[in-house]
Parts: C-alpha cells; sequence; structure tokens
C-alpha cells in the first residue's frame, strides 16, 4: 500500500497532469515492484502525453507542474519521462524528463520497458501493452551487459565517485540484478539484491552498510569508514563486473 506522503504527491502530480490530458500515467521501479519505502525509493514514473513534450507550450506546463510539486517533501523523489503514442516504441529515443529536481532528455531503456510489461502500474489511462513493443530476451541481455561494461565499469576507476552513498548502493545492487538478469532471465528488486550479493562475493560489512540505509537504521559514518567502503566497493565491483562481461557480451552479440 502506498504511504500517506507518497499518495499525496501522486494525486497532485496526476492533477496538475490532467491540464495536458494524459493518455497513460505508468509507474515501474519499487514503486511497481512490491518494494517501494517512502522517503528513500525514488518514484519512477511514465507519462505518455497527446502532445508532444518538446513543444514550447508543453514543456513550460511540465516544468510548471514540477516546480508546483517542490512543496511536497517526496518531490525531489519523482522522476517522470514524458512519451507520446508516436515515440514510444522507439527505445533509441531521448524524451524530456524530469528528475533531480530539474529537466534533462532520457531514453526509456529496456530495463524500464520490461519492468513497466512485468509488473508495471497503471496510475492513469491505457495499460503499457497498447503503447510499448514487448522486450526480446536478447534486447534485455545486449543492453544489461552493455550498461555494465560501458557504464558502470568505467565508473569504478574513478574513486572520487565512490565516497558517495548513492553509487555505493546503486552500483552494487545494479551489479547483482544485471547478473539475475544475464543467468536468469528475470527481473528482480532491490531487496532480491542485496540477499543475493553475498553469494556473488561482496563483502558482508558492505552488503549490510547498503541494507541498513535502505531497510534499518544506517550508523553514523566518519571518514575513515567512507574511505575504505570505497576502495572495499571498487575492489569488489570492478572484477565482477569484469567476470560478468566476459561470461555473456559474446553470448549478447551471437
Amino acid at each position: 500500500m502506498t504511504d500517506d506522503a507518497t499518495a499525496r504527491l501522486l494525486d497532485r502530480f496526476l492533477d496538475g497532469l490532467g491540464a495536458l490530458a494524459p493518455v497513460a500515467v505508468w509507474a515501474h521501479g519499487s514503486l511497481a515492484g512490491g518494494d517501494y519505502r517512502e522517503g528513500r525509493s525514488d518514484l519512477d514514473l511514465i507519462a505518455v502525453l497527446a502532445e508532444d513534450p518538446f513543444r514550447l507550450p508543453t514543456a513550460r506546463a511540465l516544468v510548471g507542474l514540477h516546480r508546483r510539486l517542490r512543496a511536497e517533501p517526496l518531490a525531489r523523489k519523482l522522476h517522470c519521462s514524458y512519451l507520446t503514442p508516436a515515440t514510444a516504441a522507439d527505445a533509441e529515443r531521448s524524451h524530456l524528463t524530469w528528475a533531480h529536481d530539474g529537466p534533462m532528455r532520457r531514453p526509456v531503456t529496456p530495463v524500464t520497458r520490461c519492468e513497466l510489461h512485468t509488473f508495471g502500474r497503471v496510475l492513469h489511462g491505457a495499460p503499457p501493452e497498447g503503447l510499448l513493443p514487448p522486450v526480446s530476451g536478447r534486447e534485455l541481455r545486449a543492453f544489461v551487459v552493455g550498461d555494465q561494461k560501458e557504464f558502470w565499469r568505467p565508473a569504478v576507476d574513478k574513486a572520487r565517485l565512490w565516497r558517495q552513498d548513492v553509487w555505493v548502493d546503486l552500483g552494487t545492487i545494479t551489479h547483482a540484478r544485471a547478473t539475475a538478469t544475464l543467468r536468469e532471465g528475470r527481473l528482480i528488486t532491490k531487496r532480491e539484491a542485496l540477499d543475493l550479493l553475498p553469494g556473488l562475493g561482496a563483502p558482508r560489512d558492505l552488503v549490510d552498510d547498503i541494507t541498513a540505509r535502505r531497510y534499518g537504521e544506517p550508523a553514523p559514518t566518519t571518514p575513515a569508514w567512507t574511505r575504505r567502503r570505497a576502495e572495499r566497493t571498487r575492489s569488489y565491483l570492478g572484477p565482477a563486473i569484469d567476470s560478468l562481461v566476459a561470461a555473456y557480451d559474446t553470448a549478447t552479440r551471437a
């Protein structure tokens, strides 16, 4: 069940979006997958509009809506990509997206598309099946391998990033989820990813640290622990990503 602050924010968002007559609004990620934690999880949404979101009047209306929502305590966690029926099928296309308290361009990835087809939550209008083509297993695997190889592996070499909670949490969990997708062809929640990580060789204290931050009460950190955690995360993820990519890169290109 959605928590009170989340429900209030979604209601305000849908009310404000109503002026643009959306064709559909969907939730994916933790909110749809049953692993949502209010105040800790992002609110990952997709909206399909009849009008091109990049048209100046539409873009201004969307930016104005998100700015008005800033009074809500969870507004900075609401991320939404805006599609149209004509552009929704193009997995390579970048769409107007509001994320991290500002507008940007982002594609709707095969992982997101697969989430929408598998357990997406319809908040308004038509279901994903009528607007998004299905994602093939090959397409999903190729994206997951490419994401590990081309984004996360180079990021591991940037030491400064890994002193931030968000990089430690997202990088480690994403690797576990990628492993499950490539080995078993399924999507898993962040909770399932954390349960999987020790068996993948992740340091137990690192997994406990991430788990406490998402599900419990994290202990106060010190600069020494932050540095040590960054080193342990990078020492684990670098070889783990290399092994995963080596095992599946050729297969996804065959």
